[in-house]
């Protein structure tokens, strides 16, 4: 049971990713297949590929941070010393802290909405709280 927790925190984003842009490209692909073809698309389509972008977006930029690979300057951390280069990681940290909790606050907000007004999407009526 250790080795299967290890292995999902070694690389639970890794394959949700995989599983997330697997089902974007093919349900876009199907989607502009049957536009082109057929001259029919679906609502459903559409809102699987905006909802997967979204949670492609939000575990990838988890992985990133996991993995310390968001944009900075990587030139400077050759020239500084190991000390300041702690303090440079940790500034970073802080950042990415303060950047979540303000993701956090507002996103609560309008998922406390969505759930107190009970709003579905329009095609699939799912919760917009998900």
């Amino acid at each position: 049971m250790q080795r299967i927790l290890q292995e999902l925190n070694r690389n639970a984003e890794r394959w949700l990713l995989l599983v997330f842009y697997t089902m974007l490209v093919a349900t876009m692909f199907i989607e502009v297949l049957r536009r082109e073809l057929l001259s029919y698309s679906s609502i459903w389509g559409e809102e699987i590929v905006r909802y997967s972008f979204i949670y492609l977006a939000w575990i990838g930029a988890a992985a990133a941070v996991r993995e310390r690979g968001h944009i900075r300057i990587d030139v400077i951390m050759h020239y500084v010393s190991p000390r300041i280069k702690a303090l440079l990681y940790l500034f970073g940290d802080f950042v990415m802290v303060a950047v979540s909790v303000v993701a956090l606050y507002y996103s609560y907000e309008t998922v406390h909405v969505s759930a107190k007004f009970g709003s579905v999407t329009d095609g699939l009526r799912i919760s917009r709280v998900w």
